[in-house]
């Protein structure tokens, strides 16, 4: 299974539709927003992959009620966990708020943002991976993953 990992797009929507058109050419089968969406309105581009997405609240999120809502539910609380076939999945914003020690042993992916630098790490069980900023506006490069969860491996997409 392939799924997509994007975080820190900051209400940015071209950058947020080219991440959708990079996902649905690269056919994952579900994305993950790691937090900082920012406003309702940029989850309008989402609308168009052609697979469900998820996500989390990072610290920039604003309207957190109507994120909600406009997600139908898809975006919440963080951390959250869920399970994808046999893999245990942890999104997190802000990886210093959680035991890293005790979560990488848990799961076997964990895909975290709020750095707006990408990074791709081994630890224990777990891939960790943070897709970079997805709205560039920090550093200015644009960047989305895709993650194989048969093999665990994960690939950096700049947009």
């Amino acid at each position: 299974m392939r799924i997509g990992a994007m975080a820190d797009t900051h209400d940015n929507l071209p950058m947020i539709r080219r991440a959708v058109e990079a996902f649905n050419a690269e056919q994952v089968e579900l994305v993950i927003h790691a937090g900082d969406i920012v406003a309702p309105f940029a989850l309008r581009p989402l609308d168009e992959l052609i697979c469900s997405y998820l996500g989390i609240f990072g610290n920039n999120d604003g309207d957190k009620a109507l994120l909600r809502k406009r997600s139908q539910g898809r975006i919440g609380e963080d951390p959250y966990s869920l399970e994808l076939g046999e893999r245990r999945i942890l999104v997190v914003h802000d990886l210093e708020s959680i035991n890293l020690q005790a979560e990488a042993d848990r799961h076997d992916l964990i895909v975290y943002g709020h750095t707006h630098q990408v990074d791709i790490q081994k630890r224990e069980r777990a891939l960790i991976v943070n897709p970079g900023e997805g709205g560039g506006w920090l550093y200015g490069r644009s960047t989305i993953a895709v993650i194989e969860l048969d093999d665990m491996k994960a690939e950096v997409i700049d947009l």
